[in-house]
Protein backbone atom coordinates (compact mmCIF):
# COMPACT_ATOMS: atom_id res chain seq x y z
CA UNK A 1 0.00 0.00 0.00
CA UNK A 2 1.01 2.98 -1.19
CA UNK A 3 0.85 6.29 1.28
CA UNK A 4 1.37 9.82 0.35
CA UNK A 5 0.66 13.14 2.82
CA UNK A 6 -0.79 16.26 1.84
CA UNK A 7 -0.16 19.32 3.56
CA UNK A 8 -2.61 21.97 3.48
CA UNK A 9 -5.62 23.66 4.90
CA UNK A 10 -8.42 21.14 3.19
CA UNK A 11 -10.33 17.98 4.95
CA UNK A 12 -10.56 14.26 4.32
CA UNK A 13 -13.98 15.15 2.87
CA UNK A 14 -12.73 17.76 0.80
CA UNK A 15 -10.77 15.32 -1.12
CA UNK A 16 -13.22 12.51 -0.79
CA UNK A 17 -15.68 14.72 -2.88
CA UNK A 18 -12.67 15.46 -5.66
CA UNK A 19 -12.72 11.53 -6.32
CA UNK A 20 -16.21 10.88 -6.31
CA UNK A 21 -17.18 14.03 -8.89
CA UNK A 22 -14.53 12.57 -10.99
CA UNK A 23 -14.94 8.86 -11.15
CA UNK A 24 -18.75 9.23 -10.49
CA UNK A 25 -19.56 10.42 -14.37
CA UNK A 26 -17.62 7.97 -15.75
CA UNK A 27 -19.56 5.61 -17.56
CA UNK A 28 -17.11 2.72 -16.46
CA UNK A 29 -16.57 3.50 -12.80
CA UNK A 30 -18.48 3.09 -9.79
CA UNK A 31 -17.50 5.22 -6.66
CA UNK A 32 -18.79 5.37 -3.10
CA UNK A 33 -17.88 6.70 0.08
CA UNK A 34 -17.35 5.36 3.36
CA UNK A 35 -17.70 7.15 6.74
CA UNK A 36 -17.67 10.96 7.34
CA UNK A 37 -15.07 13.04 9.19
CA UNK A 38 -11.33 12.96 9.75
CA UNK A 39 -11.08 8.91 8.35
CA UNK A 40 -13.24 8.63 4.52
CA UNK A 41 -12.66 5.45 2.37
CA UNK A 42 -13.70 6.00 -1.40
CA UNK A 43 -13.69 2.68 -2.97
CA UNK A 44 -14.14 2.77 -6.98
CA UNK A 45 -14.60 -0.79 -9.15
CA UNK A 46 -15.51 -1.35 -12.79
CA UNK A 47 -19.22 -1.73 -13.67
CA UNK A 48 -20.43 -5.19 -13.67
CA UNK A 49 -20.87 -6.10 -16.97
CA UNK A 50 -22.47 -10.00 -17.87
CA UNK A 51 -19.90 -10.58 -20.53
CA UNK A 52 -16.81 -9.55 -18.52
CA UNK A 53 -14.83 -11.52 -15.83
CA UNK A 54 -14.83 -9.95 -12.40
CA UNK A 55 -14.15 -6.51 -11.26
CA UNK A 56 -11.49 -4.68 -10.65
CA UNK A 57 -11.85 -2.55 -7.52
CA UNK A 58 -9.45 -0.02 -5.10
CA UNK A 59 -10.05 1.57 -2.10
CA UNK A 60 -8.62 4.74 -1.19
CA UNK A 61 -8.36 5.73 2.74
CA UNK A 62 -8.04 9.48 3.78
CA UNK A 63 -7.34 10.58 7.12
CA UNK A 64 -6.87 14.09 8.86
CA UNK A 65 -3.23 14.03 9.99
CA UNK A 66 -1.94 17.82 11.15
CA UNK A 67 -1.90 20.25 8.47
CA UNK A 68 -3.57 17.89 5.97
CA UNK A 69 -4.72 14.65 5.30
CA UNK A 70 -2.80 10.81 4.59
CA UNK A 71 -4.27 9.23 1.81
CA UNK A 72 -3.52 5.49 1.44
CA UNK A 73 -4.13 3.73 -1.49
CA UNK A 74 -5.42 0.13 -0.88
CA UNK A 75 -3.87 -3.16 -2.85
CA UNK A 76 -6.38 -3.28 -6.10
CA UNK A 77 -8.19 -6.23 -6.93
CA UNK A 78 -7.40 -7.58 -10.17
CA UNK A 79 -10.12 -10.69 -10.26
CA UNK A 80 -11.86 -8.53 -13.08
CA UNK A 81 -8.52 -7.74 -15.31
CA UNK A 82 -6.85 -10.70 -14.82
CA UNK A 83 -10.11 -12.49 -16.02
CA UNK A 84 -10.77 -10.81 -18.94
CA UNK A 85 -6.84 -10.36 -20.07
CA UNK A 86 -6.96 -14.36 -19.86
CA UNK A 87 -10.34 -14.92 -22.11
CA UNK A 88 -8.55 -12.61 -24.66
CA UNK A 89 -5.37 -14.30 -24.49
CA UNK A 90 -7.42 -17.73 -24.59
CA UNK A 91 -9.41 -16.31 -27.50
CA UNK A 92 -6.32 -15.26 -29.56
CA UNK A 93 -4.78 -18.33 -29.08
CA UNK A 94 -7.77 -20.34 -30.67
CA UNK A 95 -8.32 -17.97 -33.44
CA UNK A 96 -6.32 -14.71 -33.66
CA UNK A 97 -8.97 -12.80 -35.79
CA UNK A 98 -10.94 -12.96 -32.68
CA UNK A 99 -8.54 -10.25 -31.68
CA UNK A 100 -10.20 -7.59 -33.82
CA UNK A 101 -13.85 -8.33 -32.06
CA UNK A 102 -12.15 -6.97 -28.00
CA UNK A 103 -10.17 -4.34 -29.15
CA UNK A 104 -12.52 -2.23 -27.01
CA UNK A 105 -12.35 -4.56 -23.95
CA UNK A 106 -8.44 -4.79 -24.49
CA UNK A 107 -8.38 -0.64 -24.33
CA UNK A 108 -10.54 -0.44 -21.43
CA UNK A 109 -8.49 -3.07 -19.69
CA UNK A 110 -5.12 -1.04 -20.40
CA UNK A 111 -7.31 2.02 -18.84
CA UNK A 112 -7.55 0.12 -15.94
CA UNK A 113 -4.14 -0.68 -15.58
CA UNK A 114 -3.52 3.05 -14.59
CA UNK A 115 -6.35 3.04 -12.35
CA UNK A 116 -4.04 4.22 -9.27
CA UNK A 117 -2.13 7.06 -11.26
CA UNK A 118 -5.60 8.35 -12.24
CA UNK A 119 -6.31 8.56 -8.75
CA UNK A 120 -3.03 10.56 -7.48
CA UNK A 121 -3.63 12.91 -10.29
CA UNK A 122 -7.20 13.86 -8.76
CA UNK A 123 -5.31 14.44 -6.01
CA UNK A 124 -2.57 16.03 -6.98
CA UNK A 125 -4.58 18.27 -9.12
CA UNK A 126 -7.33 18.95 -6.09
CA UNK A 127 -4.83 19.54 -3.32
CA UNK A 128 -2.43 21.98 -5.80
CA UNK A 129 -6.35 23.98 -6.50
CA UNK A 130 -6.44 24.73 -2.41
CA UNK A 131 -2.99 25.88 -2.37
CA UNK A 132 -1.51 22.62 -0.61
CA UNK A 133 0.58 20.46 -1.69
CA UNK A 134 3.22 17.45 -0.37
CA UNK A 135 5.70 20.51 1.26
CA UNK A 136 6.01 21.23 4.65
CA UNK A 137 2.92 23.53 6.00
CA UNK A 138 3.37 26.89 7.65
CA UNK A 139 2.36 25.39 10.81
CA UNK A 140 4.69 22.81 10.90
CA UNK A 141 7.72 25.09 10.21
CA UNK A 142 8.85 25.55 13.90
CA UNK A 143 12.15 24.00 15.13
CA UNK A 144 13.19 23.65 18.44
CA UNK A 145 16.55 24.60 19.67
CA UNK A 146 18.34 21.40 20.89
CA UNK A 147 19.78 23.58 23.37
CA UNK A 148 17.46 25.55 24.93
CA UNK A 149 14.05 24.43 24.27
CA UNK A 150 13.20 27.53 22.40
CA UNK A 151 10.79 27.59 19.16
CA UNK A 152 12.06 29.36 16.12
CA UNK A 153 11.52 29.77 12.35
CA UNK A 154 12.22 27.25 10.41
CA UNK A 155 15.25 28.45 8.20
CA UNK A 156 16.75 30.52 10.84
CA UNK A 157 20.56 29.67 11.02
CA UNK A 158 20.66 30.29 14.95
CA UNK A 159 18.39 30.42 17.69
CA UNK A 160 16.84 33.54 19.13
CA UNK A 161 17.05 32.76 22.61
CA UNK A 162 20.90 31.49 23.24
CA UNK A 163 22.66 31.77 19.68
CA UNK A 164 23.12 28.10 18.99
CA UNK A 165 23.19 26.54 15.75
CA UNK A 166 19.93 25.31 14.60
CA UNK A 167 20.98 23.38 11.35
CA UNK A 168 20.49 19.84 12.42
CA UNK A 169 17.26 20.19 13.74
CA UNK A 170 15.37 21.85 10.79
CA UNK A 171 12.64 19.53 9.62
CA UNK A 172 11.85 18.85 5.84
CA UNK A 173 9.17 16.49 3.93
CA UNK A 174 9.97 13.75 1.24
CA UNK A 175 9.16 14.72 -2.14
CA UNK A 176 7.87 11.92 -3.09
CA UNK A 177 5.11 11.11 -0.71
CA UNK A 178 5.58 14.46 1.77
CA UNK A 179 5.95 12.70 4.78
CA UNK A 180 7.57 15.07 7.55
CA UNK A 181 11.52 13.28 7.91
CA UNK A 182 14.23 14.10 10.03
CA UNK A 183 16.75 16.33 9.00
CA UNK A 184 19.50 13.55 9.14
CA UNK A 185 17.70 11.11 7.22
CA UNK A 186 19.25 9.33 3.99
CA UNK A 187 15.84 7.27 2.99
CA UNK A 188 12.19 7.96 3.73
CA UNK A 189 10.87 5.86 6.24
CA UNK A 190 7.46 6.11 5.25
CA UNK A 191 8.13 5.19 1.18
CA UNK A 192 11.52 3.91 1.21
CA UNK A 193 13.07 6.89 -1.28
CA UNK A 194 16.37 8.23 -1.11
CA UNK A 195 15.41 11.56 0.16
CA UNK A 196 17.92 14.50 -1.96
Amino acid sequence: METRFYHGQFTPQDLAQALVGYFHGHRDWQVQQIGEGEYIVVQIATRQRPSRGGRTALSVSLQQVTDGVAVQMGQQEWQGLAADLGLTALLVLRNPWSLLGRLDDLAQDVALLSLADQVWEVLDVAVKAWGGGMRLSERLRRVVCAYCGTANEVGKGRCVACGAPLGTVQPRTCPHCGFVVQAEETVCPNCGQKLT
